[in-house]
């Protein structure tokens, strides 16, 4: 018997993207629908590394997007999502995800730490933030503080920077989407799109297999 055709997804985000969090519900029910056909992971892409400065919460830029863009598919996709008050870096909140994965429960802090940026206004930029949610999700918070101080997940957070680079991709959310027989026919798709694009780039690859 054959095995499964199988399509991989790479899912670059940040923590501070309100569209990242607006594509999350659909990435997974792509994952409910082909099962083990698919396999997606998250890469990070930190938006506003230092020394860039971070956006203005109370500024005009952020309040014109999220009436304009964040608020109307926010409704659409029946999620409630908030203008945080805060504008925080989110490599810390990375290295959480890092240490999460690293602990069998990324799918769990991936979704928390988007919850509490976007649905409780926490600043995820604060260290004592990230080691309270680690906690709540069983997390060894000692264990998390020394990854934190000694840097161990930084390289791993650097190099899906530049992997995303190299695929031309400057901004999230963005997929990389392709199969396991023909990783030259891999497509970018950037932006949060609709669950009918996703599915046809997953169609499209399987159709390949």
């Amino acid at each position: 018997m054959n095995s499964p055709a199988t399509v991989s997804i790479d899912v670059w985000s940040d923590y501070v993207c309100p569209f990242c969090y607006l594509e999350l519900p659909l990435i997974r029910q792509l994952q409910r629908d082909y099962g083990t056909r698919l396999a997606v992971s998250w890469r990070a892409f930190e938006l506003r590394p230092e020394p860039l400065p971070t956006l203005e919460p109370e500024g005009d830029y952020l309040r014109d997007t999220w009436a304009r863009a964040v608020y109307p598919m926010a409704e659409l996709r029946r999620m409630v999502l908030r203008l945080p008050a805060v504008q925080p870096r989110s490599r810390m909140a990375f290295e959480l995800a890092r240490f999460a994965a690293d602990s069998g429960r990324f799918d769990a802090v991936h979704e928390a730490l988007f919850r509490a940026f976007f649905e409780e206004g926490l600043d995820i930029g604060d260290e004592a933030v990230l080691l309270e949610l680690a906690e709540q999700e069983g997390l060894d918070t000692e264990a998390l503080r020394h990854a934190i101080e000694t840097g161990r997940y930084l390289e791993a957070i650097f190099a899906d920077r530049q992997e995303a680079e190299r695929w031309g991709i400057r901004g999230v959310p963005a997929l990389l989407v392709r199969g396991q027989h023909a990783p030259e026919q891999a497509q970018v798709i950037a932006g949060a799109v609709d669950f009918p694009r996703l599915q046809a780039a997953v169609e499209q690859v399987l159709a390949r297999q």
